[in-house]
């Protein structure tokens, strides 16, 4: 055995006999015989984090026998959308070199999952990949959690947030015992959180102590190029905000949506743990107990954060919209609501979204298409200028004061992959009654956002916050979604079931 408890086999193991062994202990696990009060689960040849993921199988009501494979959550497309949008996905070139030998030394897949265990992208002999899809469902799209296929170097690699090395019968599944495979979690420099798994699986006869070494050092390499990416995007970010952080700006910070201090030309905040900056900015209790302000100035979730003193509270009005779902839109100046106009509100939210860099040509398009005139927008800014004249620049077409709106505040906690939290916080399409093309655009963008990062997060209480908002309720690979995450005891399975019906109907599916 080898004498990591992370690695399958060592130099001097002969598989197919290692195999026969585990397979026994499988066996006797399965059957119950290694239950009684002196005995653990497994035998002293199983290696402890296979038993703990044996066990965890076992809760989750894994069948063993495989009868049911691993589940697709995605169709091919919709799994290729996903790994075109995937941060992992810019990082592919460098993942396939770091792999390149071990992949024409041996006959491997090379797999990138999500951070819910979502097979992203697989790429190897097609042979194999044949085999794999045919024998259980190895394929994009497909849920390899250990809840959904029991113990897997993916699966396991998740839930031990660890790299492992799984061979033969340490599978839990009977399937997938004719395979080995090798997994290491990519953790985000700037969070980190996990942003997926990269895996190599082939055929047990072939497997090799090495793999699990080759996988862990490409997932650090990968790391490694995320972690300069983020150095070169915080550069861009001081080099563009700098100027907010003067000598007027009361020892203020500029901090990303995680709490990261990029610049801090007073020297105040270094010794201060900021925690997740609130999504779309406002009022923050810092540890020591005294309270901060945060005020949004961009898009890129980067925050100017001050202490919340009669010195340094922002002298210029907030600005909050309240423009998503099915209840009229709002729009408040330092908590008191305005009366405005639906195009007004159309034209702030467009201003709120762009941040700068309009005019009244593009203004035009994003309000008519190509059947307005750029004169009609000048008029109806002059307006809006008079109704918020501390709030909008005097000739530009710029928002000038601190902005807070839903919108924001939604994109902000799915940027940081806080997707329950967005869920909740999305009652439904921005503007749904707009059919400006720049609304049309973002409402769209917005919405399959959320659907997507919903759909693929494999978290009930997210789930059940997108089917209960207008956009969701009509879903049915949502509601199909958030059946099978459901536990059997939870009341909310009767709604889904019934729901799944009558849309099945409704969509002229057999029942």
């Amino acid at each position: 055995m080898s004498l990591s408890p992370w690695v399958a086999v060592d130099v001097d193991t002969v598989p197919s006999q290692r195999a026969r062994e585990l397979r026994d202990a499988w066996e006797d696990f399965v059957d119950d015989r290694l239950q009684g009060d002196d005995e653990d689960p497994g035998t002293p040849g199983v290696r402890g984090p296979i038993v703990d993921s044996w066990l965890r199988s076992r809760e989750a009501g894994v069948d063993p026998s495989g009868r049911l494979p691993a589940m697709s959550v995605l169709e091919l497309n919709g799994a290729r959308a996903v790994w075109d949008e995937h941060p992992l996905q810019g990082a592919s070139p460098l993942i396939e070199q770091c792999m390149a030998e071990t992949l024409l030394d041996a006959d491997n897949l090379l797999v990138v999952s999500d951070a819910d265990g979502m097979l992203l992208s697989i790429k190897g002999n097609t042979r194999l990949r044949n085999r794999a899809a045919d024998d259980m469902n190895f394929v994009e799209g497909a849920l390899w959690s250990e809840g959904s296929a029991g113990t897997n170097a993916i699966g396991t690699a998740m839930a031990a947030a660890h790299a492992v090395q799984v061979f033969a019968a340490e599978h839990f599944t009977e399937p997938v015992q004719r395979w080995t495979c090798s997994a290491a979690p990519v953790l985000d420099p700037a969070t980190g959180q996990m942003l997926g798994i990269i895996d190599l699986t082939g055929d047990f006869s072939a497997v090799n102590p090495l793999s699990l070494a080759v996988v862990v050092a490409t997932a650090r390499a990968v790391e490694e190029l995320l972690r300069g990416q983020l150095h070169e995007r915080d550069d861009r970010l001081r080099t563009r905000y700098a100027e907010l952080l003067g000598p007027a700006s009361a020892g203020a910070a500029l901090v990303t949506g995680t709490g990261r201090i990029l610049l801090d030309p007073g020297r105040r905040w270094a010794r201060v743990a900021l925690e997740a900056i609130p999504a779309g900015g406002g009022v923050l209790a810092l540890p020591s107990g005294i309270e901060a302000i945060a005020e949004p100035i961009a898009e890129d979730d980067v925050y100017v954060v001050r202490q919340n003193s009669r010195s340094s509270r922002p002298a210029r009005p907030r600005l909050e919209l309240r423009v998503l779902g099915d209840e009229p839109p709002e729009a408040r100046v330092d908590g008191v609501a305005l009366r405005l106009r639906p195009r007004h509100v159309e034209m702030l939210t467009i201003l709120a979204l762009h941040r700068g860099h309009l005019n009244a040509e593009i203004m035009c398009a994003e309000l008519y298409g190509d059947d307005g005139h750029p004169a009609s927008v000048r008029v109806e800014m002059s307006r809006l200028r008079r109704l918020l004249p501390d709030l909008m620049e005097s000739e530009g077409y710029r928002l000038t004061g601190p902005i807070a709106s839903d919108v924001r505040r939604v994109r902000a906690l799915l940027d940081r992959g806080a997707v329950c939290d967005a869920a909740e916080a999305y009652p439904g399409p921005l503007l749904p009654g707009s059919t400006a093309p720049g609304i049309e655009r973002a409402r769209d963008e917005l919405d399959g956002w959320m659907r997507q990062a919903v759909i693929t997060c494999a978290d009930a209480d997210a789930l059940w916050a997108w089917v209960r908002s207008s956009s969701g309720t009509s879903d049915l690979l949502a509601w199909t979604r958030l059946l099978a995450e459901l536990a059997y005891t939870d009341p909310r399975r009767s709604q889904a079931v019934a729901r799944i019906r009558v849309l099945r109907r409704e969509f002229g599916l057999t029942t």
